[in-house]
């Protein structure tokens, strides 16, 4: 395994007792894989911010025996200056020191995107508020967002994240690895040098996996939908073949170069856990 390969995994903040006690289950069970940094996603306009904050305070307080970062979520779109530097500051107090700023969806009914409109200028504002204290992590998307007017202008817009001060780039998922390559290339070739980490979803239920993608501009390859729509209910043997598809296309995104692998983990422990072992990811 490469010394430079680095794992993270993505939670979602749990709102019940359940839900608070499954995902520490979870997370003691990946933390063998030795994750840079477990991620916790913030809800549009805020609405999961008490949530994440609990989340991923508790996993900054293990970090010291564990080493493992947390990194918030942080989506500024519907939000204020004052809010946002209130949230920098309650996480620097807490001893954080990564972000994942993000844009973020404005919440249904809203329509004034509030003091900041892209990721950039949170970024920016970020800096500006707490210098280099923050790792920041920040979105890419190799196969276009599906809100942006053209390829071009997506490049564009991705640039400016990363000369307003992000330190590397979390991808969307993907099932495509010429969009990663492609990518990654164009991004060399402008200057920008900042690692930029692969995506990997896991395969649970194509139904919900179709519709999903199809909201986030995801292309799932024609062959891959032929193949999972054979299993229909058969969810044993589908588990089986995404297992093994997951696993050939992680290795392959590590051939390519890739700096790094992150997992959207969905507070499950599994696949996660099965594709790292078998890789050879796990770690002593």
């Amino acid at each position: 395994m490469s010394k430079q390969l680095t794992i993270s995994c993505e939670f979602f903040p749990p709102k019940t007792d359940k839900g608070i006690e499954n995902l520490r289950l979870v997370r003691q069970q990946l933390e063998p894989l030795k994750p840079e940094f477990f991620s916790v996603t913030f809800g549009a306009g805020g609405s999961t911010q008490d949530n994440t904050l609990d989340a991923v305070v508790e996993i900054q307080q293990v970090s010291a025996q564990t080493r493992i970062d947390a990194a918030p979520h942080l989506s500024c779109v519907g939000s204020t200056e004052e809010r946002i530097r209130t949230i920098l500051e309650t996480y620097q107090s807490n001893g954080i020191h990564r972000i994942v700023a993000l844009r973020g969806d404005l919440p249904s009914g809203m329509r004034d995107p509030g003091a900041f409109r892209y990721a950039n200028e949170l970024v920016e504002f970020i800096r500006q508020e707490t210098g280099d204290h923050f790792t920041i992590e920040v979105a890419a998307y190799p196969e276009v967002h599906p809100q942006a007017n053209s390829a071009e202008s997506d490049f564009n817009n991705f640039k400016r994240k990363v000369d307003a001060g992000a330190n590397s780039a979390l991808t969307q998922y993907f099932y495509n690895i010429d969009a990663y390559v492609y990518f990654v290339d164009r991004c060399q070739q402008n200057g920008i040098d900042i690692p930029i980490i692969p995506g990997i979803m896991p395969i649970n239920n194509y139904q919900q996996l179709a519709r999903f993608s199809a909201g986030c501009g995801t292309e799932i390859p024609r062959w891959l939908c032929k193949r999972l729509d054979d299993f229909k209910d058969d969810s044993e043997s589908l588990q089986a073949f995404t297992l093994d598809f997951l696993t050939e296309f992680s290795q392959k995104l590590i051939d390519a170069g890739a700096p790094g692998l992150h997992f959207y983990a969905m507070n499950r422990t599994e696949p996660t856990l099965t594709i790292c072992q078998r890789l050879g990811l796990t770690r002593p």
